[in-house]
């Protein structure tokens, strides 16, 4: 019987975030490899608002501040 290859960690997880104006972000994608260690999914609000700023350049229409982030269900 072949033996089965474990799971490989997932290249992304996904966050919902919440604004402070009430506007809803689901499912952003954030690399497995920007959190873990100490902080835990503390590195994933900063790589989410560098990734607002960048939209925000490009299109000139800024996100509000960021109220909460939470890892998405069903992950």
């Amino acid at each position: 019987m072949a033996r089965k290859k474990p799971a490989a960690a997932p290249a992304f997880i996904l966050f919902d975030v919440i604004y402070e104006d009430g506007a809803r972000s689901s499912n952003r994608r954030v690399p497995a490899g920007e959190l873990g260690g100490l902080d835990g999914d503390a590195p994933a609000r900063a790589f989410i608002e560098e990734q607002d700023r960048k939209v925000a350049e490009m299109s000139g229409n800024p996100r509000g501040p960021i109220k909460s982030i939470t890892r998405s269900p069903g992950q």
